[in-house]
């Protein structure tokens, strides 16, 4: 019963991705192949309701749950960023998902995904395996 609103809001979550149609596979090959603003403009939104809100929690000085002050620690940049980030964006643009939408697509009776879903855990895996040889 302590996991009830996780799975809620996960639904919650899940029923917007489809509402706005960033779970659909034509909406997502459309923004990589630049012929439609749709998905730019969810991304843009979420970007700028973030950049709102971290505005608005620094400026209140509200606290996390555990009472610590939010920080947004600055990460050091390398090559296996680049690197990770044009793998993940091959993946997505060939599957039509990345793992949010993964999940939605699944609920939503795309059972063709389980396909994408079965190697995306498989390179969960390889990751893991291959994890302190990588440059991070």
């Amino acid at each position: 019963m302590s996991n009830l609103k996780y799975l809620l809001f996960g639904a919650w979550f899940g029923l917007i991705l489809i509402k706005s149609e960033a779970a659909s596979w034509f909406r997502i090959q459309e923004m990589f192949m630049f012929e439609s603003f749709h998905m730019y403009g969810i991304m843009v939104s979420a970007i700028a309701t973030a950049m709102l809100s971290l505005l608005i929690i620094r400026k209140l000085q509200l606290k996390t749950i555990s009472g610590e002050k939010p920080e947004l620690v600055a990460k050091e940049f390398n090559k296996g960023t680049v690197i990770g980030a044009l793998l993940f964006g091959c993946g997505w643009a060939l599957t039509g998902a990345c793992p949010g939408p993964l999940f939605v697509q699944i609920g939503a009776g795309y059972w063709i995904v389980l396909i994408t879903f079965s190697f995306a855990l498989i390179g969960t895996w390889t990751y893991a395996f291959f994890k302190e040889k990588l440059p991070h």
